[in-house]
């Protein structure tokens, strides 16, 4: 997929640099950007305090420029600290000229019917934020191919080896990000590549999820995301290798830990050539991307322990900035702007400076203490993993807006509320009633479909019919609707039997309302919902972005003396 120009823009004008004669200090400058710090945005106006008129020489004298400066180091700093990308993590200076480097590509580009539902406003009238960022390990440049290697695959199909979703509380008081390990096995639905118009069809079969990205681009990850999560994606980030470095380089380093000597590489060559001693070692640079390509020779030499070390990392990234403003050199942040925005592509709707900058104002607001890193829980299939019911309420949580940093497991932010869709009468909804109540430790209850379609019809529903199969399991009862229009038929059916809003679920895997009898309904015609468990998963493997002696477990068989 070509992604070396901004669609829907002209040639990009080259960035002025410093010493050339178009570059202008004070466009960057207290002139209404972001430079400005006390701002709010790259369009607020000036305020008052002698900027213009009332014994204003701030503008341009002696006394004005170095705070200005200050500023701007301080902003870029929390900046950086805030948005974390995919193999690493980038941040932005919204710097008005950059704005044509940033490449962009259309958000989801899987079938319109197969979204997930956008997420519901709190009490507050507050919504989540679920922003995909991704990871590639493309090799389309020389840059690239330096830092990349494997020299037969330069210009291939890029893969999306990192994958982390990051969700941000609609009360902006929490952050989590969930990892999925890029041998994940799971079905792609089919995508549209935007540039081409090709269709690739739905995968038959379960394939390795970080193959999404090369059928269509980042648009078909994110739809495979939607897809298996149900949680509805607002943007997305992708960076390359070259990203990673430029980022690294020019925050001066992470502090990072070994519980022993390492060195990434086996007596076949294999590894990312990471060579570091015991304890805690600023990495920065090359150095930084073997410590995020490392697999062989952290713990059991699989990608899950190597999203472990990318979760120290981003978090070490995270404390760094926000307690200490490294970035001390414009000339530095000029360059790393330079690289940063050149090695992204967002969404369209996150394209801009402006928008950026408003992101990042969001972002920003979370403390480092409710910054949650998880990995998807897994099983292993072969030499693969899939998802597990454990990942399932890992999604559940995550969607529903529940913190995972344990502040508040029972606190649900957003509100189950009524569709607005009209719903039919009650003889004209048809519902299809399964059975589900097979467990891993009883099998299913003959007849409950029968016995709860029976209960429908006795409240009107004429024209409930029961499946004689068995549905597949489920934990709970779940009402499960194929589009919008039958939203409110859907609703109104767990109304009369008492089952709770957030129980009924858009799916694509039904032609009409389905209800599924859950394992928690083996007996009686009364439902009565139980308690949800809102603790995060063991199994999540969660690290907390206030943790600082977090410190990776060296393979024996990766050490050196």
């Amino acid at each position: 997929m070509a992604q070396s120009s901004v669609r829907g823009e002209g040639t990009r004008p080259r960035a002025g640099q410093a010493g050339e004669a178009d570059w202008d200090e004070d466009r960057y400058d207290g002139q209404g950007g972001p430079a400005d710090g006390d701002g709010d945005g790259p369009s607020a106006q000036p305020r008052g305090h002698g900027r213009h008129g009332g014994g204003g020489g701030r503008r341009r004298g002696g006394g004005g420029r170095p705070r200005r400066r200050r500023r701007i180091l301080r902003w870029s700093a929390m900046v950086l600290a805030v948005l974390i990308l995919g193999t690493a993590g980038a941040g932005y200076l919204y710097y008005q000229h950059l704005n044509a480097n940033i490449k962009k590509d259309k958000l989801n580009i899987g079938d319109e019917k197969d979204r997930a539902a956008e997420s519901k406003a709190n009490a507050a009238g507050q919504t989540p934020l679920n922003i995909l960022l991704i990871g590639s390990d493309a090799r389309d440049t020389k840059e690239n191919q330096k830092l990349g290697g494997a020299k037969e695959t330069f210009g291939g199909v890029p893969l999306a080896d990192v994958q982390m979703l990051l969700h941000v509380s609609a009360d902006r008081t929490n952050m989590s990000v969930v990892s999925m390990p890029r041998d994940t096995l799971l079905q792609i639905p089919k995508c549209t590549d935007p540039d081409n118009g090709k269709v690739y069809a739905a995968t038959v079969g379960r394939v390795m999820t970080n193959q999404s990205l090369g059928r269509g681009g980042p648009g078909c990850t994110v739809a495979t995301w939607e897809k298996l999560t149900d949680i509805h994606i607002d943007h997305f980030m992708k960076i390359d290798f070259s990203g990673v470095v430029s980022m690294a380089d020019a925050i001066g380093g992470v502090p990072v830990c070994v519980d022993a000597n390492i060195y990434s590489k086996d007596s076949r060559g294999h590894g990312s050539g990471l060579k570091l001693k015991k304890g805690t070692t600023y990495v920065k640079g090359k150095q930084a991307l073997q410590w995020l390509r490392t697999r062989y020779g952290f713990e059991d030499g699989t990608d899950i322990a190597r999203a472990k070390a990318q979760h120290q990392y981003m978090n070490a990234m995270v404390r760094q900035l926000r307690e200490n403003a490294t970035l001390s050199n414009p000339g530095k942040l000029r360059a790393l702007a330079e690289t940063a925005t050149n090695a992204l592509t967002v969404d369209e709707d996150l394209g801009t400076v402006a928008k950026l900058y408003d992101l990042s104002k969001e972002l920003r607001k979370v403390p480092t203490k409710g910054i949650t890193m998880t990995t998807m829980p897994f099983r292993y299939v072969g030499a693969r993993v899939a998802p597990t019911d454990d990942a399932t309420k890992l999604f559940r949580l995550v969607r529903e807006d529940i913190p995972l940093d344990g502040t508040s497991k029972k606190k649900k932010s957003t509100a189950e509320k009524a569709s607005s869709d009209p719903a039919a009468a009650d003889d004209k909804i048809g519902v299809l009633v399964q059975n589900g109540t097979r467990t891993t430790a009883l099998g299913p209850v003959s007849g409950r479909a029968g016995t709860v379609r029976d209960l429908l019809v006795g409240k009107g529903f004429a024209q409930a019919t029961a499946d004689p199969t068995t549905a597949t399991a489920e934990e709970k009862t779940v009402i499960r609707y194929p589009s919008a229009d039958l939203e409110g038929d859907a609703q109104k059916v767990a109304k009369s039997l008492g089952i709770p809003f957030g129980s009924v679920k858009k799916s694509t895997d039904v032609s009409g309302v389905t209800l599924v009898v859950g394992a928690d309904w083996r007996t009686g015609t009364a439902y009565k919902a139980t308690a949800e468990d809102d603790s995060i998963p063991d199994t999540a493997e969660a690290l907390n972005g206030a943790k600082t002696d977090a410190c990776m477990k060296v393979n024996p068989g990766f050490t050196w003396s």
